[in-house]
């Protein structure tokens, strides 16, 4: 179990991602129903680092992607 901090510093570490900041890792755990479980550790959260992994390895990144052009959900 790590940090989301640490997840961050481990994926660009690992050249999994040039870049990548704890506060993208965070906006992920909430916004994609496909990253893995987060656990309670006191204040913070922390997720298996074995899942973070495979999840960022078989993420299809979306840098740049223009959600104003989307159309609207009705």
């Amino acid at each position: 179990m790590v940090s989301l901090r640490e997840v961050a510093r481990r994926l660009v570490a690992e050249g999994v991602v040039e870049h990548i900041s704890q506060q993208r890792v965070s906006q992920l755990s909430r916004e994609d129903p496909e990253f893995p479980p987060l656990h309670p550790i006191g204040r913070s959260k922390a997720v298996d680092w074995h899942l973070a992994l495979t999840y960022f390895r078989t993420r299809e990144s979306r840098q740049g992607e223009r959600t104003d052009l989307r159309p609207r959900p009705e």
